[in-house]
C-alpha cells in the first residue's frame, strides 16, 4: 500500500474500489472529499455537503442519501442497452421493462422509477396484495405492463382481473398448478378476459447467494408436466388465448453470465413448444438475476458479476431470437424484472463514527519495578526485543508470558494491575508485530492473521439490522468509503461495529477487487466528526431492516442535480426517520400511557420527599422530549 507521504485522492479512488464498483458515478477530488457523478459526466455532487446541509435542517445522522438523477441513468440505461440489442440484432420484437416493487417500494423511488421510464412504457411487477394495490394505483400508462408474480388467493386474482377491466395490460402468473382454476373461474364470473402467463421451473440453476430460489426444487414455478396439465385446464375452459407470456426467475444477483444464456435457451424451448401447441404466447419474462459488481471484480464471485449491461441485453436478445429462428417460430416481446440494477447504486447510508475500541488504548508504563516479577520481566524483554529475535520467535515467546499471566491471575499469584500491565504488554508486542508485517516481503502464516486481530473497532451511530439487513442475513458486501479526508493516508486498520447491543451488529468483511477483507483502511480520529458512506444500499435494505434494540427507520434526504445552485445540488424532499414514540406503538406501547405512568412515579417520588417538584417537572419534561426524539444516538 502507497505510505503515508506519497498518498493522493487518487491513491484512495483505488484503495476503496471507486474505479471499480463505482462505473464512473463515484471520484475522489482534489481536497480529499467523496463525489458522486449521477450522469456520470463532469457534474458532480460533494456527498459531505449533503450532510452538512442535513445537518442544518435538523437531520440527525444516520442518513439515507437518495441520488434520484443516478436512479434515472439506471433506469434509462437499462431500457436502451435492450433497445440497441433489438436493433443490433434485428430482433422483431420490443423490450417491455418492468420494475419489481418489492426491490423497494418507497413511493418517492418507485414515483421516480415511473418518470423516468414514461418513454419507455416502463411497467411494474408486484408479488403481494399490498404491492398490487401499489402498482394499480400508480399504474397510468397503459402502454406498460402489471406483472403479478407471488402466491395469490381468490381476493389477489378478483383485484388484478379489476385491473383488467380498467383497460390495464396485467398478467397473472401462475405459480402454483392450483392457482389456474382459481383464475378460471374467478375470470368467469366477474366476466372478464384475463391475461395469464406460467413460470417456469427450469432445470438450470442459478448462481450466488440466492441460486436455491432456481431450479427443479425452487419454491416457485411449474415442472414440464404441469405447464401441460395447466395448459389443458385453459384449452377446457377455452381460456387458451389467454396464455400469453412466460416466465422464469434463477435468482437475485446472478454473477455467471453463463447461467443467464443457459436458462434464456431452456425458457425460450418452453416458450417455443406451447407456441406450437396452439397457445398465442407473446412474452418471455426473464425475471430479475441482472447483477452489481458490489466489491469491482468483475467475476463470478457471488458479490460481483462478470458481464455488463451491455452483454447482458445482447446475449438475452440474441439467444432468444436464435432458438425461434432454429424453431421458426416468431420472436416475442422481452419483459425483464430488473430490480437491484435499477435501484442499488442511487443510494448511500452515511454514518457517523462515535467512538473506538482498541486492544492498545491504554500504553504499558515499563518500570524497573516489574523486574520482581518474572512474567512481566520478560514481556518487557519481548517487547523491547533485548535477544534479537525473528518477529516469529518474538510472536511465540509472547503468547507463552500471556498464557502464563492468566494462569497466574487465576489462581491468585498476580494481581490485577499485574494482569492489566501483562495484557498491554503483549497487545503492545502484537501491535509492532502486525506494523511490521505490512512493510515485509514475507509474513509467516502464524502472524498473518494479526492485523485482522489487531484491528481497532470503529463504533458507528447506526443499526447493521435495521440498515444493512443483508450483510447480517446472507453476508453480502456494500463499498464503505469516507466521505472525507480522503487525501490523507489512512493508517487504522479497523472493522466496524453499530450500536446495538448485539455481537453480530458488526462488519468485518469488505470489498476487494482479489479477495474479501477483513478491515479496512480508516483515518486516525482527530476530534471532528468523521462521516462513512455505505455505498449500493438502494435494493432491499430500506423495507427489509429489523427493528433490533428499536432503532426505527433513519431520516433521508432526495438530492436532484441543479447547475443554478452554488454546490450544484438542491434537497427536494426530506423525511423524518422513525422517533422513539413511533417505534414503540410498533410494539404496542401507548407514548402518552407512558408517560402518564412515568408521571404517576415521579409524584410518589415527590410526595415521599426524595426529589424536589422541580427536579420532578424536568425529569417528566425530559423523558417527552426523548419519546419525541431520534432512536439513534445524538450528538
Amino acid at each position: 500500500m502507497i505510505n503515508d507521504h506519497n498518498w493522493k485522492p487518487s491513491n484512495a479512488e483505488e484503495y476503496y474500489g471507486l474505479k471499480r464498483w463505482g462505473s464512473g458515478h463515484f471520484t475522489v477530488n482534489a481536497d480529499g472529499f467523496l463525489e458522486v457523478h449521477p450522469l456520470r459526466d463532469s457534474r458532480s455532487i460533494c456527498i459531505y455537503d449533503i450532510v452538512r446541509e442535513a445537518l442544518d435542517k435538523g437531520y440527525e445522522l444516520p442518513l439515507t442519501i437518495r441520488i434520484q438523477d443516478l436512479l434515472r441513468t439506471r433506469v434509462v440505461e437499462l431500457n436502451e442497452h435492450f433497445a440497441k440489442a433489438i436493433v443490433e440484432e434485428s430482433y422483431s420484437g420490443v423490450y417491455r421493462g418492468v420494475f419489481p416493487i418489492k426491490v423497494n417500494q418507497l413511493r418517492e423511488v418507485v414515483e421516480e422509477i415511473q418518470d423516468a421510464g414514461e418513454p419507455f412504457h416502463y411497467g411494474l411487477e408486484c408479488g403481494s396484495k399490498p404491492e398490487l394495490v401499489i402498482a394499480l394505483a400508480m399504474h397510468k400508462d397503459s402502454q406498460a405492463l402489471i406483472v403479478c408474480n407471488g402466491y395469490k388467493d381468490d381476493e389477489f386474482i378478483r383485484l388484478a382481473l379489476s385491473g383488467r377491466r380498467l383497460g390495464k395490460e396485467i398478467y397473472l402468473v401462475v405459480e402454483q398448478l392450483s392457482e389456474v382454476p382459481r383464475i378460471i373461474r374467478l375470470s368467469k364470473e366477474m366476466g372478464v378476459e384475463p391475461l395469464i402467463g406460467f413460470r417456469m421451473k427450469l432445470s438450470t440453476m442459478g448462481e450466488g447467494k440466492w441460486a436455491s430460489s432456481s431450479g427443479e426444487d425452487a419454491k416457485f414455478g411449474l415442472t414440464s408436466p404441469e405447464i401441460l396439465d395447466a395448459a389443458r385446464r385453459l384449452k377446457r375452459a377455452k381460456m387458451g388465448s389467454a396464455l400469453k407470456l412466460i416466465h422464469f426467475h434463477i435468482g437475485s444477483q446472478v454473477p455467471n453470465i453463463q447461467t443467464i444464456k443457459r436458462a434464456t435457451i431452456e425458457a425460450t424451448r418452453y416458450y417455443c413448444e406451447l407456441y406450437k401447441l396452439g397457445f398465442p404466447v407473446q412474452l418471455i419474462d426473464v425475471g430479475g438475476g441482472l447483477g452489481i459488481d458490489y466489491d469491482g471484480s468483475r467475476s463470478n464471485y457471488e458479490s460481483s458479476m462478470n458481464y455488463t449491461l451491455r452483454e447482458y441485453a445482447r446475449d438475452i436478445v440474441y439467444h432468444i431470437k436464435t432458438v425461434c429462428q432454429e424453431a421458426s417460430v416468431p420472436q416475442p416481446d422481452i419483459v425483464s424484472e430488473s430490480g437491484r440494477a435499477v435501484v442499488a447504486a442511487h443510494s448511500i447510508l452515511v454514518t457517523e463514527v462515535c467512538d473506538r475500541i482498541s486492544k492498545t488504548s491504554v500504553t504499558p508504563k515499563l518500570s524497573g519495578k516489574n523486574q520482581h516479577n518474572p512474567v512481566l520481566r520478560e514481556l518487557e524483554s519481548i517487547l523491547l526485543n533485548e535477544h534479537n529475535s525473528s518477529d516469529l520467535e518474538r510472536f511465540h515467546d509472547a503468547q507463552q508470558k500471556k498464557e502464563s499471566a492468566d494462569n497466574l491471575f487465576n489462581l491468585g499469584y498476580l494481581d490485577l494491575k499485574q494482569k492489566a500491565l501483562a495484557d498491554a504488554l503483549y497487545w503492545k508486542i502484537c501491535r509492532e508485530l502486525s506494523e511490521a508485517g505490512k512493510s515485509a516481503r514475507y509474513t509467516p502464516e502464524e502472524l498473518e492473521s494479526l492485523p485482522t486481530d489487531m484491528a481497532d473497532q470503529y463504533v458507528c451511530n447506526f443499526s447493521v439490522f435495521q440498515s444493512l439487513i443483508d450483510h447480517w442475513a446472507c453476508g453480502q458486501l456494500f463499498p464503505v468509503v469516507p466521505l472525507h479526508r480522503l487525501e490523507e493516508y489512512p493508517s487504522v486498520d479497523a472493522t466496524l461495529v453499530d450500536i446495538t447491543c448485539d455481537s453480530e451488529g458488526k462488519i468485518s468483511s469488505f470489498t476487494d477487487v482479489e479477495d474479501i477483507r477483513n478491515t479496512l483502511r480508516l483515518h486516525e480520529p482527530n476530534g471532528k466528526p468523521y462521516y462513512l458512506g455505505f455505498c449500493l444500499v438502494g435494493a432491499y435494505q430500506d423495507i427489509m431492516g429489523d427493528l433490533h434494540n428499536l432503532f426505527g427507520r433513519v431520516n433521508e434526504v432526495h438530492v436532484f442535480l441543479e447547475d443554478d445552485e452554488e454546490d450544484g445540488f438542491f434537497i427536494e424532499d426530506s423525511i423524518r426517520g422513525f422517533s422513539i414514540n413511533d417505534v414503540l406503538g410498533f410494539t404496542q406501547y401507548d407514548g402518552k400511557v407512558l408517560t402518564r405512568m412515568m408521571k404517576n412515579q415521579i409524584d410518589r417520588a415527590t410526595k415521599a420527599d426524595q426529589i424536589k417538584p422541580r427536579e420532578g417537572t424536568r425529569m417528566l419534561e425530559k423523558f417527552t422530549e426523548v419519546l419525541k426524539g431520534h432512536t439513534y444516538l445524538a450528538r
